[in-house]
This record gives C-alpha cells, sequence and structure tokens, in this order.
C-alpha cells in the first residue's frame, strides 16, 4: 500500500487573494510554510520577534524598545523561554514579518496578517470597495471611540476570518484566520 495521496497546501502569503473568499477551507492553506494544526516549535525561530504565553506575568516593551518579559516570581525570562513555553502550550508567535501564529496546546491554531503583507489590498480605499472585494460579512461590528468612526470589524464564519477595516486609513489593517474570538459565531 502506498501513501495516501494529499493535496499540495497553498501558501496564502503566495495567494493572498484567497483572503478574499467567504468560504475558506482552512485545511488547504499554510501561512510561511506552516499549517493550521502543525507543531508549533516549526515556526522558524530565526524570523521570532516575540511571544506571549501564560508563564509571562508582566510584560515592557515597544516600538524601538528591547522587549522584557517576567514570570509570578519577578524573574526576567529570556524570549527564548517564553517562545518554548509558548510552542510547547498556548500562546502567540510574533514573527519580524507581521505574521502571527496563535498556539494552543502546542499546536497552531491561527495565524494573523498585518503590516506590509496587507498593502496588496491598497487598492481597497474605501469600505464599500472592501465589501465588494471580501463580500458581506455575518458579522460586522462598528468601532466608535470618542464619537469617531474608528474602524468595522468584519467575521466571516464559514471561513473561519476576522478582517479588519481601518477607517482613519482607509486600508486592511488586521486579517486573521482559525481559532480566534468571533471567528465561528457568535
Amino acid at each position: 500500500m502506498g501513501r495516501p495521496y494529499t493535496l499540495p497546501m497553498i501558501e496564502i502569503l503566495d495567494n493572498l487573494d484567497l483572503l478574499c473568499q467567504s468560504h475558506l477551507d482552512l485545511a488547504t492553506v499554510e501561512m510561511g510554510g506552516i499549517a493550521l494544526g502543525a507543531p508549533a516549535a516549526r515556526v522558524p525561530r530565526p524570523t521570532i520577534v516575540g511571544a506571549n504565553s501564560s508563564i509571562v506575568i508582566r510584560y515592557h516593551g515597544g516600538t524601538d524598545i528591547e522587549s522584557e518579559y517576567y514570570d509570578g516570581e519577578g524573574r526576567r525570562l529570556t524570549l527564548d523561554e517564553v517562545v518554548d513555553h509558548a510552542s510547547r502550550s498556548d500562546g502567540f508567535l510574533y514573527c519580524a514579518d507581521k505574521l502571527t501564529y496563535k498556539v494552543r496546546v502546542g499546536k497552531v491554531v491561527g495565524f494573523a496578517i498585518c503590516g506590509p503583507h496587507l498593502s496588496h489590498f491598497a487598492h481597497l480605499t474605501s469600505y464599500e470597495e472592501f465589501l465588494a472585494a471580501f463580500g458581506k460579512p455575518d458579522r460586522a461590528r462598528e468601532e466608535v471611540t470618542y464619537g469617531e468612526l474608528m474602524g468595522y470589524d468584519n467575521y466571516y464564519w464559514s471561513a473561519q476570518k476576522f478582517v479588519r477595516w481601518d477607517a482613519w486609513d482607509h486600508r486592511v489593517s488586521l486579517i486573521n484566520l482559525g481559532a480566534f474570538e468571533g471567528n465561528t459565531g457568535p
């Protein structure tokens, strides 16, 4: 008996238009060569610039500030310690190219994309154009701060997808796929 035939995975970073589909089979896609369900330890270490897991009780960091992680006893943790813990348990692995992997029980369960990859959608300059390209979401929520419309949070349940439309900069600012809160319905 031979190996069962499996279809090749589709790299979403090479096929960003797939993210416009309202029905997306997440079992057929990967991000940065990592599929949902893959061990989180497969995320290439050199690309990881930050992490979060339950071992981190206090964090200090920001733009142009070196990240500092502390455990419940106040001991400073190294990035490698936090990455190791997140990769074995639950957490997030943040990569230099603005890609994030959500981890649960040591497996990748979600992808998040922001930053330069989303310039692929720069031709969309209004929420109406966004809706024409991505389709009507199953749920859309306006984000309003101090009376100002900041953006729209759009959920596509059959694709387990969330897309954030930034109303100030008139652009797609975040897309996540997989096991993120709200991606599968109320």
